[in-house]
């Protein structure tokens, strides 16, 4: 479940990527959420109802909905710019920022392998981007925000654990269709839409839905530390996506950089599962 999970996060990440150089980003991220406000709606609407934003602290999940759509307009920007694999991987530094910032916030200890974790996946990073190197643009640090932001997203998270999950995976859905759907109207493209247009802008919808549903039926299923692992499959994906789809392959300095983000991850998990005592490592896949 969790590698079809990150197979459809990829293909979502691939078909953004496809459109973002011909519609506003901000349109996209408006199909990806409103689209999964319809399905979400029409799959659990009859039953749970107004359950679905039932709660007594709204302020704080209206937040979390608007940093997390802050999130995927700045990935979605990166998409535009930056190879499918080399966006991915340094979207894969909100795990690190999430160990830093559940040190600050929520007062969790940081080991000392989790600090060599940290530290393996800066010098990842700094392996992707290569100060002097081209990869040093903006759109990269618009990745490296987009997972700042998504760590700030998962510390709000934790802060509502106690909450529903479905009210968790709806409500900032639902913000951020409210919020893109002000926006849209005020955007400038091609009001032509082809049938294959249309097709992706209901699958990058429907994908991510699809996959934060998956990703839900894995962590109902198995401990987060058996499974955090498997979300690294993402990067492989979105190296094997971006070669065959848009004919960019990563170069040594940045393969290196990739397999040292998600060795360190995978190695900090499995450590950490290992010694049992401490808490379990955040999942790393991101959409």
């Amino acid at each position: 479940m969790i590698i079809a999970a990150t197979a459809c996060f990829t293909s979502l990440d691939a078909s953004v990527k496809y459109l973002s150089q011909r519609y506003p980003v901000p349109l996209l991220v408006w199909a990806r959420w409103g689209m999964q406000v319809l399905v979400m709606t029409a799959v659990l609407g009859p039953t749970m109802r107004w359950g679905l934003v039932r709660t007594k602290r709204w302020k704080m999940h209206v937040v979390r909905g608007i940093v997390l759509i802050g999130s995927s307009l700045s990935f979605f920007s990166a998409l535009k710019f930056l190879p499918l694999a080399e966006a991915t991987a340094l979207n894969y530094s909100t795990p690190m920022i999430v160990t830093l910032m559940a040190a600050t916030f929520l007062q969790e200890r940081i080991t000392i392998p989790r600090w060599a974790f940290v530290i393996a996946g800066f010098i990842g990073m700094l392996l992707i981007v290569r100060p002097g190197s081209e990869m040093l643009t903006p759109a990269s640090l618009l990745a490296v925000a987009a997972a700042a932001l998504y760590a700030s997203f998962q510390i709000l998270t934790r802060k509502l654990a106690a909450e529903n999950s479905m009210v968790l995976l709806f409500f900032p859905a639902l913000v951020g269709t409210l919020l893109m759907s002000a926006l849209v109207p005020f955007l400038h493209y091609d009001t032509w839409f082809p049938i294959a247009a249309i097709a992706m802008f209901v699958a990058i919808g429907a994908i991510g839905t699809l996959g934060h549903f998956l990703f839900i039926l894995a962590f109902q299923r198995a401990s987060v530390s058996a499974i955090a692992p498997f979300t690294y499959m993402q990067l492989l994906w979105s190296t094997l996506a971006g070669w065959l789809v848009f004919g960019t392959f990563p170069d040594a300095w940045t393969l290196a950089g990739i397999v040292t983000i998600a060795g360190s991850g995978v190695v900090l998990t499995w450590y950490e599962r290992w010694r049992a005592s401490l808490p379990a490592s955040e999942p790393a896949a991101v959409d």
